[in-house]
């Protein structure tokens, strides 16, 4: 079978051959629609406008900042016991202490205790000497033993008045006793005609003027009773005051000698013979030992929470001592007011006057609550939000909280956190306002 060759036709530009009067048409081919090229473009796109709303809607876009694990605190929060308390600082003092100030002034004539020395009650102390106080008082004792006698003088008039007046009713009674009978025995007479009118009338005047003088007598006699009764009592009420008085006056020149009004331990400035002592100069101190109170300046705002009968502790030579309030003064100076303590059950010792004691003093009843350690985020949050560290323990996030009353361990939790929560409680000063920590 014979093969058929053919030829390319030729174009001459026209459309046409060469070889053929009539044109040809160039045939058109299909363009495809999902090329390499434009899946790439799209698929481009679609993956960048998934970012951009991802990142708008769901990526996390909170600031951070990463931080050394080792240059923080982290505490575990939990239940626990809260005793709320405030820490203070106190003094120790002797229980009793009575001070010694000049009752009179003068100069010192004699020293007998020094200071340090342990005196019983009416030890002398020291002497003053002070002449015109000295002579002041014999003129005083003088002229009130004056006085004295002036009233016993008038005591002794009225005694003798009344024994005179009982007299004279004793001298008018002897009379009638005589008198009566003898006027009965000669009325009869008289009636009978047996004497004379004369002698009977004498008798009788005799008589009936005795019985008018016993009663002027007596009347006088009683009401001067009366008064006589007012002005003894007055004059007894005056000489008592008198008595006292000179009493008193000689105390003047017992208090020229100064003397221990206590058993205790002196504690005086110096003083030395000769020197002028001026009425209340403090002249020193006696001291009741081995008995102590402290002594704790409170600021202000804890008034209306401070009370007696409220407790405290105190740490010496690593053992703890409890105390409780026994008085707590009115006055608030500069700030402060004090309350003084006692040791309830052992007293430490060694204690000295002046030795300071670190205290803290309870509040109120315990509680159980869910606590947090105090630490420095406090001063930097305000105790309005901490970081709390995530499962894992790799981030550290921002948290609201709310806490309530605070001791020196710990806070008071009230909300924003459960038991067993780890939270970052030291300063937040460098951490700035990022909100979550990474820990690395």
């Amino acid at each position: 079978m014979d093969q058929l060759v053919s030829e390319k036709p030729s174009s001459n530009g026209l459309g046409q051959d060469k070889y053929s009067e009539k044109p040809t048409m160039d045939r058109q081919l299909k363009k495809k629609t999902w090329t390499l090229k434009r899946i790439a473009t799209y698929g481009g796109v679609a993956l960048f406008a998934a970012f951009v709303g991802y990142q708008l809607f769901f990526a996390d876009r909170r600031s951070r900042l990463k931080v050394d694990p080792d240059k923080i605190t982290i505490a575990t929060v939990k239940r626990g016991v809260f005793q709320e308390f405030i820490p203070q600082t106190g003094t120790v003092e002797p229980s009793r202490t009575v001070y010694l100030d000049a009752v009179e002034g003068g100069t010192i004539k004699r020293i007998v205790a020094e200071s340090g020395a342990m005196l019983r009650q009416g030890d002398i102390i020291l002497e003053l000497s002070n002449l015109n106080r000295e002579i002041s008082v014999l003129d005083q004792e003088s002229n009130l033993t004056q006085s004295i006698n002036r009233i016993r003088e008038t005591r002794l008039q009225i005694t003798q008045n009344a024994l005179r007046q009982q007299e004279s009713l004793i001298t008018i009674d002897n009379a009638l006793a005589t008198l009566k009978p003898q006027y009965e025995r000669q009325k009869v007479l008289f009636e009978k005609q047996l004497i004379a009118k004369q002698e009977f009338e004498k008798t009788e005047a005799d008589y009936q003027a005795n019985i008018k003088r016993r009663q002027i007598t007596y009347e006088a006699y009683r009401l001067d009773s009366l008064d006589r009764l007012r002005q003894i009592r007055q004059l007894d009420e005056s000489e008592r005051r008198l008595l006292q008085s000179l009493d008193n006056v000689g105390k003047i020149l017992d208090n020229l000698v100064v003397k221990a009004p206590i058993d205790g331990q002196l504690t005086r400035p110096q003083l030395d013979v000769g020197q002028s002592v001026n009425p209340g100069q403090r002249l020193g101190q006696v001291d009741v030992i081995n008995s102590y109170k402290v002594r704790v300046e409170i600021d202000e705002l804890y008034l209306p929470r401070i009370s007696e009968g409220l407790r405290a502790t105190t740490t010496y030579a690593g053992k703890d001592y409890a105390l409780v309030i026994t008085y707590v003064y009115p006055n608030v100076t500069n700030g402060r007011f004090p309350v003084d303590m006692l040791f309830t059950e052992e007293t430490p010792a060694g204690l000295r006057r002046g030795l300071s004691l670190r205290m803290r003093i309870e509040l109120g009843q315990s509680s159980e609550e869910l606590l947090l350690p105090v630490g420095g985020f406090y001063k930097d949050t305000g105790g309005n939000w901490v970081y709390v560290l995530e499962e894992g323990g790799n981030r550290a996030v921002k948290r609201s909280v709310k806490l309530g009353r605070k001791n020196t361990e710990h806070f008071e939790i009230l909300e924003g956190l459960q038991p067993g929560d780890r939270v970052i409680t030291s300063s937040y000063e460098n951490f700035g306002n990022n909100e979550i920590l990474v820990l690395n």
